[in-house]
């Protein structure tokens, strides 16, 4: 129990120094920041998951659990490579970013649209051959 309140302190405390932080480079900039975070989720970003949920839930069964597999992992990849693909400007230090960040992006999005649709495939033919079989 000591161990817990002692990594809750720490947590409390790390927090604390994150907001004297904050609060020392520019409010203003990070509560817009946090506003604009607010507007994008609530206006854009919850209703698309919305709908997107909606869809899924028409789906049949057994394609459900890929598709949301597949938009799960999109979703974490897009997560991942955004910033870095809206970064402004030009990439003038090629060692700080070798890799074209969006094609790379697109091949892994591919990849993974793929790999959903083997893992369907792959569960109604194993359907079928069950269904011949008995």
């Amino acid at each position: 129990m000591v161990g817990r309140y002692a990594v809750g302190a720490l947590g409390v405390a790390t927090m604390g120094l994150g907001v004297s932080l904050v609060w020392a480079q520019s409010p203003w900039d990070v509560a817009v920041w946090l506003v604009g975070a607010i507007v994008l989720h609530d206006g854009l970003i919850a209703p698309l998951v919305l709908l997107v949920g909606l869809g899924v839930a028409a789906t049949r069964p057994g394609v459900r659990g890929p598709l949301r597999a597949a938009l799960v992992t999109a979703g974490c990849l897009t997560a991942i490579a955004l910033p870095v693909i809206l970064r402004p400007g030009p990439y003038n230090n090629a060692t700080v970013l070798p890799l074209d960040y969006l094609r790379n992006w697109l091949v892994l999005l591919a990849v993974v649209v793929v790999g959903a649709g083997l893992v369907v495939a792959g569960k109604r033919v194993r359907k079928a051959r069950d269904r011949r079989n008995h």
